[in-house]
């Protein structure tokens, strides 16, 4: 692995290597990790890098990289910048024969992210998106138990990733970086909490119940006197089954972290899942009392079993469920370098397809928003 971004005061980039790290299939070989060469090279030292591996910039990483002989050099890259800079290191790396992790959402605009879809069609390459809560065993069984139509026919989905972190002006004070670009339409793109946060909330949605929405219904909101992009919304969704859904997104939600939770309702039961309590998923029926479905008690759906890492009663959050998606993007990686077929339960993992969709959502929400009308995605 080669990484882009990341580098000294990064949140994204430590947890993207502690995921890649967790199940020894990834070594970590080299970096261009700021757009400050120095940066990156004190960056690499941290990390225990040779200096000759630690680059100024991504171009000079993918062209020096690409010379090395095979089994020497890096495999793909993990792109850990601000939305602005993802596009420029992933397209020269896919057309550089390099696959590529992404961090969501999978660019700065529509235009950017079909281009990408279409060089990863073009390339054979493998992409993956890191979505990380689709990498939670729970959910794998949310998942499964919806495909194999226990709830029914789909009618109702409610997911909201409410927080509060930036319920004030954070990225005045000069010293929250992560503050700083996500409220910057230069760096972040046309939505803030809804590009953020919202997106995952989507994915999770159409992930979860393997349906699309077909249109929304958004009204977004700034309620930071100053600040230039949404820190709230609410939207209404349709999905392509004909059900019904609501999605609210917030960062101004006092006193809350990460709230992002699901409930999903069916003809038979629903069930409702909490990424602040991962291991539990509550299913919920018509004839018979809910049940409680823990990660690594009882029998499990496949899917689910294949995420779980330890026995029932050892708590798996965030971390495992990241490593989840580079363990399963690793062993479509090798199998993709041997010529062989990867086992189909670890082909599971966000693709670029899933970040083309998060980026029509962004797109759709803000031209709702502000035309407050309905818009098909």
């Amino acid at each position: 692995m080669g990484m882009v971004g990341g580098g000294r005061g990064a949140f994204i980039g430590g947890v993207h290597r502690m995921a890649a790290a967790l199940d020894g299939e990834i070594e970590f070989v080299c970096g261009a990790f700021s757009r400050d060469p120095e940066k990156s090279k004190a960056s690499g030292e941290d990390f225990y890098l040779p200096s000759n591996r630690v680059y100024g910039t991504y171009m000079e990483m993918i062209e020096q990289e690409k010379k090395l002989p095979l089994g020497e050099r890096m495999d793909f890259i993990s792109i850990v910048t601000p939305n602005h800079m993802h596009y420029g290191p992933a397209k020269m790396a896919l057309e550089n024969g390099f696959h590529v992790v992404c961090d969501k959402p999978l660019c700065f605009d529509m235009n950017e992210a079909l281009e990408l879809e279409k060089l990863v069609k073009k390339t054979g390459l493998i992409f993956a998106l890191t979505h990380n809560y689709t990498g939670y065993p729970m959910v794998k069984e949310a998942r499964a138990m919806i495909r194999n139509g226990e709830l029914g026919v789909i009618r109702k989905v409610v997911v909201e990733y409410p927080q509060g972190w930036l319920a004030t002006r954070l990225e005045e004070s000069g010293d929250n970086k992560q503050a700083d670009w996500r409220t910057d339409p230069k760096r972040s793109g046309i939505a803030g909490s809804m590009g953020d946060i919202g997106t995952h909330a989507e994915n999770l949605a159409e992930y979860i119940t393997g349906l699309k929405i077909a249109s929304l219904m958004a009204d977004l909101t700034i309620f930071v006197k100053g600040r230039k992009l949404d820190d709230d919304g609410n939207v209404l969704l349709r999905f392509d089954n004909g059900a019904k859904g609501i999605l609210h997104a917030s960062q101004i939600s006092v006193g809350e972290e990460n709230a992002l939770n699901i409930r999903v309702y069916g003809e038979k039961g629903g069930l409702e899942w909490h990424q602040m309590e991962p291991n539990t998923l509550l299913a919920k029926w018509l004839d018979k009392p809910t049940q409680i479905l823990r990660t690594g008690v009882g029998e499990l759906s496949p899917e689910a079993q294949a995420h779980t890492r330890i026995p029932g009663g050892h708590p798996e959050g965030y971390l495992e469920a990241f490593a989840n998606i580079y363990r399963n993007f690793a062993l479509c990686l090798r199998a993709h370098l041997n010529g062989e077929q990867p086992d189909s339960v670890y082909q599971d993992f966000p693709s670029v397809s899933d970040g083309v969709r998060g980026m029509q959502f962004i797109e759709k929400v803000v031209t709702s928003s502000q035309q407050d009308k309905w818009i098909s995605l």
